[in-house]
C-alpha cells in the first residue's frame, strides 16, 4: 500500500470517480469535481490518495481555512473502498494527513461525521483523539448518497488538535497495542453516569428513554452499532435513534459539555461516548 499526495488533473479524476463510488451519489452534483479539488490542492488543501498496486482505494481531502482568525484544515472527505473499511487504512491517511499539516505549521484539522456511525466515532475519539463541541442540524440537505437516505443528515464537527498531549496519549495507545480497559485505564477512561436507555429490537438495538437534566462530570450516551443497515431496512427505528440522539447532544452541548471519548463493544452492538464539562476535559 503506497500513500502519496495527488497533484495532477489525472490523478484528482481518480478521485472524484472514487467518491462516487464509495457514498453512491445519485446526483453528480454532491461530489466535489475534479477541478475543484485542484483549485484547493493549488491554494494550500491536501489531497491524499492510497494506492494498492497501483489501483486507488482511498483518499483523503483537506481545504485551508481559517477559524477565530487562525488557519486550519477543513478535512471534507475521507474514504476507502468498502473492502478496505476494516484495514486500517483510514487510520493511516489520517496520520499522513496529521504529519504534512503540522509540517505546514498547522495545529487544527476538523471535520464532519455522523454521531450514530459508532466505526467513525471509535477512529475519531478513541484512536485520534478529537473532541466535539458542535451539533449541526441536517448538514447537508438533499443528499443524494445512498449512505444518507432516509434520515437527516445531523453531523458533530470534530476537532483534531495535532499537537496535543491529548491526541499523543490516544495515539500511542494505539501504536502500543492497546485495546478496551488497557487503553481506558491509560488515557484516563471511566465509569459515566448513563444518559439514555437502550433495548432489544431483534436485530438492532432501540432507544429507551433518556434523561435531559443529569448534572455531573461526566456523561454517557449509547448509541448502537450498524447504523447504515438500519437505515437501509428498518428506517422507522433509524429515525428515531436519530431524534432521540438529537435531543440528548443539542441539549448537553448547550449545557457546556463535550464529546471526549467513544467506547466501542462490538459483541453487545453498541458502543457509548462520554461526555465531560468543558472546564474538566
Amino acid at each position: 500500500m503506497e500513500i502519496r499526495t495527488l497533484t495532477t488533473a489525472d490523478e484528482l479524476r481518480g478521485v472524484f470517480d472514487l467518491e462516487r463510488a464509495i457514498w453512491g451519489y445519485e446526483s453528480v452534483e454532491d461530489a466535489v469535481p475534479r477541478v475543484m479539488l485542484l483549485v484547493s490542492v493549488r491554494i494550500g488543501g491536501l489531497v491524499l490518495g492510497a494506492y494498492d498496486r497501483g489501483r486507488l482505494v482511498g483518499f483523503a481531502y483537506s481545504m485551508p481555512g481559517l477559524r477565530n482568525g487562525k488557519p486550519y484544515q477543513w478535512s471534507h472527505m475521507l474514504g476507502v473502498l468498502s473492502e478496505y473499511r476494516d484495514s486500517g487504512l483510514g487510520w493511516r491517511l489520517k496520520l499522513e494527513q496529521r504529519r504534512l499539516v503540522i509540517a505546514a505549521g498547522v495545529d487544527l484539522i476538523a471535520w464532519t461525521y455522523d454521531p450514530l456511525q459508532a466505526a467513525n466515532a471509535h477512529l475519531n475519539f478513541a484512536k485520534l483523539g478529537t473532541i466535539a463541541r458542535e451539533y449541526h442540524l441536517d448538514e447537508y440537505p438533499g443528499s443524494s448518497s445512498t449512505l444518507h437516505a432516509g434520515t437527516p443528515t445531523d453531523r458533530f464537527i470534530a476537532e483534531w488538535w495535532l499537537t496535543s498531549d491529548r491526541v499523543a496519549a490516544r495515539l500511542a495507545a494505539v501504536e502500543a497495542g492497546m485495546t478496551g480497559p488497557t487503553r481506558n485505564a491509560a488515557i484516563g477512561g471511566g465509569d459515566a453516569v448513563a444518559v439514555n436507555g437502550v433495548r432489544e429490537a431483534g436485530e438492532w438495538l432501540a432507544p429507551a428513554g433518556h434523561d435531559l437534566t443529569i448534572d455531573g462530570p461526566r456523561l454517557g450516551v449509547t448509541i448502537p452499532t450498524g447504523f447504515t443497515e438500519m437505515q437501509q431496512r428498518d428506517l422507522p427505528l433509524a429515525q428515531a435513534w436519530r431524534m432521540a440522539t438529537r435531543e440528548i447532544f443539542t441539549a448537553y452541548l448547550s449545557r457546556g459539555y463535550q464529546v471526549t471519548d467513544f467506547l466501542l463493544d462490538r459483541p453487545a452492538r453498541r458502543g457509548t461516548y462520554v461526555l465531560t464539562r468543558r472546564s474538566e476535559a
